[in-house]
């Protein structure tokens, strides 16, 4: 496998999608909103990464080029033996088209196999395990799939495959009845021929703009416009080319991240699988604070840390009294001041929030610059939340309360499954809202 030549992408999207993610979009494009410590695209580029033969990871999507600068130049300087570029598409093309636009550039280097990627999953990225299936047949592609309860299967791309070939039979895009329970990941490898698919589709798309009498020019995005997983893949599968390779229902997991309220089980899925698998990128211990409390101590100046429950990452800058408790399933980012007698559980704090004495936060996305009063609860609804959407026929959805970006939380406040829109101040309780 060493000897193999690999490529890998990640498609990013842009700033007109991941409108459900709001209001934690409208202050970090939703491909760097950090989970379990890291941007989302991180996981993605570390996967990749590890793979021998990985030559070129390239991210492709239509943001400013601006926006992944940072971003590049971190992974760049963790992985120098790796070449990691942005490739701005002219306009939105979808999963499929941004890939044909830059063809040339992905097929430079002439990769063996090529690995697609979307941006909006967490997973654990059983990339080794995948290409091993992937070379066994002669097929142009290789689809990762999980097997999910079947009232969520019409949310996703379902697909049938033969169980003893593994190859896919068909490929249906959210079906309206239940075919199987076996849905697509949108974890991909090809092979180069899979640019010759593309093509096809292409021409199958201006034939059918011709068919209707209208002018390539007039039609917004054009012929180029191709989706993946509509478009492509069932071409594969008429083809017989299509083959799919099935998670380890214990080893691995996936998980779409469509909403702000998922980035709280994908959180818990991350640091559970760096607990069992990579404790190092966990937060060991915290640093010991001097107590300056008598009530806390036996002898003045004693040092102290506060209690960490595991899976837990906190940044190295994050102040925290020792009397606080902290876990399991928590995220602190930089410069985040957890005062006395704080409990925080299931939750992401993000750069520089600020939650003041006695305060609890449960199932909850605390954003940037956020402030929680003293003896206030911020409380999102336990469980999951299987909606791909935060809110229904107006009204929210129970999942997790989400604080946009420098809101203030009075002191003594209760809040529970709301969402909280930039710079508020809130000074009575709340439930049940989306607070604009």
């Amino acid at each position: 496998m060493a000897a193999l030549k690999l490529k890998g992408i990640v498609l990013v999207g842009g700033p007109s999608v991941g409108t459900r993610f709001r209001p934690l979009s409208m202050d970090c494009p939703k491909p760097l909103f950090p989970i379990a410590g890291q941007p989302m695209i991180y996981h993605h580029v570390q996967a990749l990464a590890k793979l021998p033969g990985m030559k070129e990871i390239l991210l492709v999507g239509f943001f400013e080029n601006s926006v992944f600068d940072r971003f590049l130049t971190q992974v760049q300087m963790e992985y120098p033996s790796i070449s990691i570029r942005y490739l701005r598409e002219y306009e939105a093309l979808g999963t499929g088209g941004g890939l044909f636009h830059f063809r040339d550039q992905i097929v430079r280097g002439d990769p063996d196999h090529i690995f697609v990627l979307n941006a909006d999953i967490a997973s654990s990225f059983p990339l080794v395990r995948l290409l091993e299936t992937h070379t066994q047949h002669q097929g142009v592609g290789t689809i990762l799939t999980v097997r999910v309860e079947r009232s969520l299967v019409s949310k996703y791309g379902c697909v049938v495959a033969n169980p003893e070939t593994l190859e896919v039979l068909h490929f249906v895009e959210k079906p309206e009845s239940h075919l199987s329970d076996m849905i697509s990941c949108g974890i991909y490898v090809f092979r180069k021929e899979i640019f010759q698919a593309i093509q096809q589709a292409v021409s199958v798309r201006q034939a059918k703009l011709q068919e209707q009498g209208l002018e390539e020019s007039t039609i917004k995005h054009g012929p180029e416009r191709i989706q993946l997983e509509q478009d492509v893949l069932s071409l594969l599968t008429s083809t017989k080319k299509l083959f799919t390779h099935v998670c380890h229902p214990v080893k691995d997991f996936w998980m779409q991240i469509k909403t702000g309220s998922s980035c709280i089980p994908a959180n818990r899925l991350y640091l559970q699988h760096f607990l069992r698998n990579a404790p190092r990128q966990l937060s060991t211990a915290l640093s010991p604070t001097t107590i300056l409390a008598p009530e806390l101590s036996e002898e003045p100046g004693e040092q102290a840390a506060a209690e960490v429950v595991q899976p837990a990452y906190i940044h190295p800058t994050a102040i925290i009294h020792p009397s606080a408790k902290l876990g399991p399933n928590v995220s602190v980012g930089p410069r985040v001041l957890i005062a006395r007698g704080v409990r925080v559980k299931d939750s992401i704090l993000l750069d520089g929030v600020e939650i003041k004495n006695d305060s609890c936060i449960l199932n909850s996305v605390i954003g940037w610059e956020s402030v929680v009063g003293a003896w206030s609860r911020v409380e999102g609804a336990p469980g999951e939340s299987d909606a791909l959407n935060a809110t229904l026929k107006g009204y929210k959805i129970p999942s997790a309360t989400i604080l946009g970006k420098s809101v203030t939380i009075g002191d003594e406040i209760a809040i529970r499954n709301c969402i909280v829109l930039p710079y508020k101040a809130i000074k009575t309780n709340q439930h049940n809202e989306i607070l604009m």
